[in-house]
């Protein structure tokens, strides 16, 4: 026989006080930020940039923790199943989108186990083209490609990365044919470039800067709505005529979504409270980063909203990670 289990104001009262009381307890132990990546990489970067300011503004050690992995599966499954308490937390980009809209099976749901608190950072890559292909722009390369179609192939730093979508959302939007040559990292694809092997590059800006400032590369345009100020004179694929074209890193802070909402709406005005910092700032915008801080809700919505987007890019361009 069933037995019927009735929730009364009172019980009701004493887990919203409980609730509360575990909110107002937090942290009682050190934060650990969990990196899925190998250390001195832009993401662990961001989260050493974070961690004195959130220590002294928590009241508690902030640990960072690299756990690389697995296409950084292994970090981010290691935050899934840690206690909901916001004690262990997680630093991650275009991975973290690409995972949820690239791969049928993962050992969490992206959208179900997890929340966004805070967004650090929205850097664009830039579209630049070795000196010697006759174009000076977006729409010249367009052109070109068109006239050649299948002809030119564009570098990037790997399969399914952020920098392929760019590309194929280049492809989709500007109706082109052009070919992905992907290599194991944004150093190797920038040197096939160099070398004459590829005509164009899809690169971080952090990748493409210094040979930019020597002439070795030629930009185009950055993947941003708005101008870059670590490339300030580079158009936007806005301003190219692709006033849609929008694609960029979204570094940024998770956590487990069973955790409680005021220790969520806690990390994420401390976390943007300390990108508001100038040695912060300085600190990310040397590493080639750019802050661009969001609170919890809004991060939220932005990745909620981004993970179907990409899967739709992904879908029509035939990317897959399994």
């Amino acid at each position: 026989m069933r037995r019927l289990t009735f929730v009364t104001p009172f019980t009701l009262s004493a887990l919203c006080v409980f609730s509360f009381a575990g909110a107002q307890s937090f942290p009682s132990k050190p934060v650990r930020i969990i990196v899925p990546f190998t250390p001195s990489g832009s993401v662990d970067v961001a989260a050493r940039a974070l961690q004195n300011p959130l220590s002294k503004a928590l009241g508690q050690s902030v640990l960072v923790e690299n756990r690389p992995g697995a296409s950084t599966m292994i970090g981010t499954e290691l935050v899934a199943r840690a206690p909901a308490d916001g004690h262990t937390i997680l630093i991650a980009g275009f991975t973290f989108i690409a995972n949820a809209a690239m791969r049928t099976k993962l050992p969490f749901d992206a959208q179900k186990d997890f929340v966004g608190v805070a967004r650090i950072g929205a850097d664009p890559y830039v579209i630049a083209v070795h000196p010697s292909l006759p174009v000076k722009s977006i729409k010249e390369l367009v052109a070109l490609a068109r006239a050649r179609p299948g002809q030119l192939t564009y570098a990037t730093n790997g399969p399914g990365s952020s920098q392929h979508v760019t590309g194929e959302l280049l492809k989709q939007t500007a109706k082109i044919d052009i070919v992905h040559v992907p290599y194991q990292g944004g150093s190797p694809s920038a040197m096939s470039v160099l070398g004459g092997h590829n005509p164009i590059l899809i690169a971080t800006i952090a990748t493409a800067i210094p040979h930019l400032n020597n002439k070795k590369l030629r930009d185009l345009a950055v993947t941003s709505q708005a101008r870059s100020a670590l490339v300030k004179d580079t158009p936007t694929m806005a301003e190219s005529g692709y006033p849609e074209f929008e694609l960029t890193g979204k570094l940024g802070v998770f956590a487990r979504s069973a955790i409680a909402p005021e220790i969520i709406n806690r990390l994420g005005a401390e976390i943007v409270r300390a990108l508001s910092l100038p040695e912060v700032k300085e600190g990310l915008f040397k590493q080639g980063i750019e802050a661009a801080p969001l609170g919890p809700a809004e991060f939220d919505a932005l990745i909620r909203a981004e993970i179907p987007r990409i899967k739709k890019i992904v879908q029509e361009a035939g990317i897959r990670l399994e």
